[in-house]
């Protein structure tokens, strides 16, 4: 995108948009599995509930004093009834359902591949989509690696433009994020762009293997050349 102003003087004014984008290995994953009940007790299936959220709860506390989850959260059991109806003007035994959801927050990929793997098969269990993503340590430091990237690729478009018109060296006079220069229009997404991972099929061992995490970056400048 250029913007080309002759100013007097002759100065040629040039807006450019740089981007970037560079991998990283995931760093960590967040992970949800919900456990269901059903019976025809009410009470039952409420303290199966609950005995499977302790359960959970017990390993992710483990996890979490060995280092292999970061954060993890077990707060919620939901219960509610339904009325199955057998035919007209009869209904059958009311059906009550339980269901607990813990999320976990793991950095030790080896152990989530073996929890997914012992938690998967089991009747009633449902695993979420895992999100990979940087540690939110590393991510600053990360965006900002691929920011000067950005920068780099501005003041090479830069400079191919003013050599392109027998200019000289190129000098930046202003950097923004992209939209806040008013003669570029904003981009079609913001931020950087962060990969999640598809639901996949539980298999009889578990072998995850995400992929990078891809980080992207705009920035847009404006240069003048002599």
């Amino acid at each position: 995108m250029l913007d080309l102003v002759h100013h007097c003087f002759m100065t040629l004014q040039i807006t450019v948009r740089g981007s970037a984008t560079k991998s990283f290995a995931p760093e960590r994953a967040v992970v949800s599995i919900s456990a269901a009940f059903e019976g025809r007790s009410k009470d039952q299936v409420f303290a199966e509930a609950v005995a499977a959220q302790e359960f959970l709860s017990a390993q992710l506390a483990n996890f979490s004093e060995r280092g292999s989850v970061t954060s993890w959260s077990a707060d919620q059991v939901y219960v509610h009834s339904e009325h199955p109806s057998v035919d007209a003007g009869r209904r059958a035994a009311d059906v009550h359902l339980a269901t607990t959801t813990v999320s976990a927050d793991f950095v030790d990929f080896e152990l989530l591949n073996l929890w997914l793997d012992a938690w998967g098969g089991k009747d009633g269990v449902e695993i979420g989509g895992i999100g990979w993503d940087v540690s939110a340590a590393n991510r600053r430091s990360y965006e900002s690696e691929v920011r000067g990237l950005a920068v780099d690729d501005a003041v090479a478009k830069a400079q191919a433009y003013a050599d392109a018109v027998g200019r000289g060296k190129v000098s930046a006079t202003q950097f923004a994020d992209p939209g806040m220069l008013v003669s570029l229009p904003s981009p079609g997404f913001g931020g950087p762009m962060m990969a999640m991972a598809s639901r996949k099929d539980m298999a009889p061992t578990l072998d995850l293997r995400p992929a990078n995490i891809d980080i992207y970056i705009e920035v847009d400048a404006i240069f003048v050349a002599d």
